[in-house]
């Protein structure tokens, strides 16, 4: 495995940018904004940011006002083989909601997130030959969002990643509300082969979100902080375990409330301290004196494990120790007989 790294580490990162909407699709349209235009300025403004970058290879699925089908720029992402897939859009409410949220591919976890991926995916029906291309999907069908998911599973750890980072930078460094990550049935993300995230840089609707959105400062910064957190991934997928930066507490989550009698044998947890595309020997001294890593292989992606046990409380200690070591964004995993699960519908099992 070592030796095959060399030839890759030339090859350059491929991100392709997706501003949302385009021509006859103008996206949403709150308090007279467009945000087909603000997409846009954004995608630009990071392409232009990472373009600095000689390793780093930025191609874009409009770079003008023009109309692209979902199902044609998840096509230029696969053709490209890209290494990260971004679509950047503007929300809307019929209240004064404001926020930052990023979606990865998943099943809705609530109505909201359904609403969400039900006016994003409702631009289909501008295409010509819909029915053909996405084989009978329907926008406003829950039973259709979920079918989507199926087969970018594989990718989910590393979206979750850059949402995450995502989130973090919208959050610490710009002071915007945080709508967390989520997941829901995009088609845009489901024709994507490869890590992929929606950015909704926040409400158009929303009197003074939509007056920040549309100005050059606020375009500036929400490029700024999606580059940033694009270069954060990046080096944190080439990079040591010691530097990695993993999926912070960003994530939308229904799971770890109230359990108190928690354990059942069916059930086991570790604690995820890094995930990394460097294979390294599982010594305390690659992981900062922790004692007893673990590690799995999964599709050109390392993740490295603390701990194994069927107690929650006893997982939870141990996560606090990982933590006290360095790994400020570790978390717990859960696994039922080999394969992993919710964290959520372990603990329904522990609880019950």
């Amino acid at each position: 495995m070592g030796n095959e790294e060399n030839p890759k580490q030339s090859d350059p990162f491929v991100v392709v940018l997706d501003a949302g909407h385009g021509g006859k699709d103008p996206g949403n349209l709150g308090n007279g904004y467009r945000e087909k235009d603000i997409a846009l300025n954004v995608v630009l403004k990071i392409g232009e940011e990472l373009e600095k970058y000689p390793n780093i290879k930025v191609l874009y699925t409009r770079k003008t006002d023009v109309f692209v089908d979902l199902f044609e720029r998840g096509k230029i992402a696969n053709k490209a083989k890209a290494d990260l897939f971004v679509s950047v859009h503007c929300n809307s409410h019929r209240s004064q909601a404001y926020g930052t949220e990023t979606f990865v591919l998943g099943i809705h976890r609530n109505e909201t997130n359904f609403e969400v991926a039900k006016k994003e995916n409702a631009v289909i029906f501008m295409e010509n030959d819909y029915e053909s291309k996405y084989e009978g999907f329907n926008p406003n069908s829950p039973e259709s969002a979920i079918s989507i998911i199926l087969g970018q599973e594989e990718y989910l750890d590393q979206s979750i990643m850059l949402a995450s980072l995502i989130q973090e930078n919208f959050t610490n460094k710009l002071h915007r509300n945080n709508r967390k990550v989520k997941q829901a049935g995009l088609i845009v993300l489901h024709q994507t082969v490869m890590p992929s995230v929606l950015v909704e840089l926040g409400f158009l609707t929303n009197n003074a979100e939509g007056r920040y959105l549309n100005s050059t400062k606020g375009q500036n910064e929400m490029s700024d902080a999606i580059t940033d957190a694009i270069l954060k991934y990046k080096k944190a997928i080439d990079s040591n375990v010691e530097d990695l930066t993993l999926i912070g507490t960003h994530m939308e989550d229904d799971t770890e409330e109230d359990v108190l009698t928690v354990v059942n044998p069916d059930i086991e947890f570790k604690v995820q301290i890094a995930a990394s595309s460097r294979d390294l020997i599982t010594k305390p001294y690659n992981f900062k004196g922790l004692e007893g890593v673990t590690k799995t292989s999964e599709n050109g992606l390392y993740k490295y494990y603390y701990g194994l046990t069927s107690d929650y409380n006893v997982i939870k200690t141990l996560e606090e120790e990982a933590k006290n070591k360095g790994y400020k964004t570790c978390f717990v995993v859960a696994f039922k007989k080999g394969e992993k699960i919710p964290l959520s519908e372990a603990l329904k099992s522990t609880a019950n």
